[in-house]
C-alpha cells in the first residue's frame, strides 16, 4: 500500500487567484480548462478512471504508452516486449485502484485501518508486477480484477457505515470543485519533463495540476501532477 501511495496521493484539483480583473486568456487555454473540468466532472460522478481517461486524455497510442510507463511504476520490468494495449490497461487498472482507495486515506483508529483494508484489499497494494514481461498479461488482468474487488468494497463499507458515506461524499465534492482561470496570462509551455510523452519541443499548457496539448481540434490531457492530500 505505500508503494502506491508513493505513487501520488492525488487528488488533482485546479485552483487560482481570485482576481476581478482578469487578464484575456488564449483559445487553447479556455479549451484546456474545460478539457479538466470534464476530468473532474466525470471522476465525481462514479470515480471512473478508464471513462474519464478515454474521455479526456490523449488519443494518441504512443503518448498513451508513454505516459503508462511513466506513471505506471512498473519497476524495472523490460517494457519494450509488453504490447500497447497490455501497458495501458495496467496503468488504468492502477491508476482505477488508487482513486477508489483515497477516500480510505487515513483512517482515524486501528479499527477502521482494519475495517478498510482488511487481508483481501492489503493483497491488492502489496501485489508486485512480475519478473518477467512474459506474466504482464496475466499482471494487467489481475489489476483490473482488483480493481473490481476495491470497488465492490467500497461500495459495501459506504453502504454499511455512514462515516465512510460521509468520506466519499467529501472526496467526490472535492473532485467537482470547478477550475478556475487564474488572473496571469498562461502561456504554453516547452521541455515536458515526464519520459517521452513529448518532445523537447512540443508544446503543453500547465493547468493547474494537469499538462494539456493540442491534439488536432482538441486539448486533451497528458498528465496529472499528483500530491499527498488527505480526505
Amino acid at each position: 500500500m505505500h508503494k502506491l501511495l508513493s505513487a501520488g496521493v492525488l487528488c488533482a484539483v485546479l485552483v487560482g487567484p481570485v482576481s476581478a480583473q482578469r487578464v484575456r486568456q488564449s483559445r487553447d487555454v479556455i479549451e484546456a480548462y474545460r478539457v479538466c473540468q470534464r476530468y473532474q466532472t466525470l471522476m465525481a460522478e462514479n470515480m471512473d478512471f478508464d471513462r474519464a481517461f478515454e474521455a479526456t486524455f490523449t488519443k494518441n497510442t504512443s503518448r498513451r504508452r508513454e505516459i503508462a510507463i511513466t506513471e505506471g511504476e512498473f519497476g524495472d520490468l523490460d517494457l519494450a516486449k509488453i504490447d500497447d494495449a497490455t501497458l495501458i490497461k495496467a496503468f488504468k487498472a492502477r491508476m482505477q485502484i488508487l482513486y477508489l482507495m483515497l477516500p480510505l486515506a487515513s483512517p482515524d483508529s486501528n479499527e477502521e485501518q482494519a475495517l478498510f483494508f482488511p487481508a483481501q484489499i492489503k493483497a491488492i497494494f502489496e501485489r508486485k508486477p512480475p519478473p518477467a514481461p512474459e506474466k504482464f498479461s496475466e499482471y494487467a488482468q489481475q489489476l483490473q480484477r482488483d480493481a473490481t474487488t476495491f470497488r465492490t468494497h467500497l461500495n459495501q463499507l459506504a453502504a454499511r457505515y455512514p462515516r465512510v458515506a460521509e468520506r466519499v461524499r467529501k472526496f467526490k465534492l472535492e473532485l467537482s470543485n470547478p477550475p478556475k482561470l487564474p488572473a496571469s496570462k498562461i502561456e504554453p509551455l516547452t521541455s515536458y519533463s515526464k519520459g517521452h510523452v513529448l518532445g523537447p519541443d512540443e508544446k503543453y499548457y500547465q493547468i493547474g495540476d494537469y499538462a494539456v496539448i493540442r491534439e488536432g481540434s482538441q486539448m486533451k490531457i497528458i498528465g496529472i501532477r499528483f500530491f499527498s492530500r488527505l480526505f
